[in-house]
């Protein structure tokens, strides 16, 4: 991806900053569109490439560690409330509890940790995920193409999970942008484990207006910088390994 496209898509982000208001909706307005910009342009990037093996009933990746902005986590957080307001409970308690009984499971676990815990992901219900029009950029960009492979991953086996290189680039870039246009707004742009983060969300819906002000607020949930940046490199070391595997096979 290009610095062009780089600053094309900062540009867009900075300009609905630029107009922003005291608006409730406004982090799920920047969240939206960051969704909106993965979702228009992945299926061109992503033309050349065999199928992917991601569907509805395989949520092996669904146990690793997600990372997100703040305004992924609270348009994710008003979607909770939406879902526990039409739907009843399922036997585990309202969405909202499952999240926070998963946080508490796996808060403070590093990478690895995580997968031996393999802790299911709150939102898978059925084999498939209750969140699916809101989930974060992290879940949209991490694509497979074999779906054995996963599974074994999670079962503690050392393979090698091939990712899509344009899915990998692809959610960096658009995520990288929104980052780069929040911090020059003077704005919270770091990244934050997603159970942690929600559940400080929903405990206090205060926290959305406090980050709208400039406050971090949802600082106790914060990724390090080097270990989001570990996570990055093992993506895209699986990822450019199967682009090379894809040439070869040209």
């Amino acid at each position: 991806m290009s610095d062009v496209a780089f600053t094309e898509l900062k540009r867009v982000f900075s300009s609905l900053l630029a107009v922003r208001t005291a608006s409730q909706n406004f982090a799920a307005t920047l969240a939206d569109r960051a969704f909106d910009l993965f979702e228009a342009n992945i299926e061109a990037q992503a033309a050349h490439l065999p199928a992917l093996a991601c569907a509805k009933g395989c949520p092996s990746c669904c146990a690793l560690r997600v990372t997100a902005t703040a305004p992924e986590i609270f348009l994710l957080a008003r979607y909770i409330r939406q879902i526990d307001e039409r739907m009843p409970a399922t036997a585990l308690g309202s969405l909202s509890r499952r999240v926070k009984l998963a946080n508490r499971a796996t808060r403070g676990l590093n990478e690895t940790e995580r997968m031996k815990l393999r802790q299911p992901c709150p939102f898978v219900v059925r084999g498939g995920c209750i969140i699916h029009p809101a989930r974060p950029l992290a879940c949209r960009g991490h694509a497979s193409f074999d779906r054995r492979a996963c599974a074994l991953a999670m079962a503690g086996r050392d393979v090698d999970v091939p990712l899509s290189a344009p899915h990998v680039a692809l959610r960096a870039l658009v995520q990288d942008a929104l980052r780069a246009a929040l911090d020059q707004a003077g704005l919270a742009s770091d990244l934050y484990e997603l159970n942690h983060g929600l559940a400080l969300a929903l405990d206090d819906p205060e926290r959305e207006r406090n980050w709208r002000d400039g406050q971090d607020s949802l600082a106790p949930a914060r990724i390090a910088p080097a270990a989001a940046a570990q996570t990055d490199a093992v993506l895209w070391s699986r990822a450019a390994a199967d682009a090379d595997t894809i040439r070869d096979e040209a």
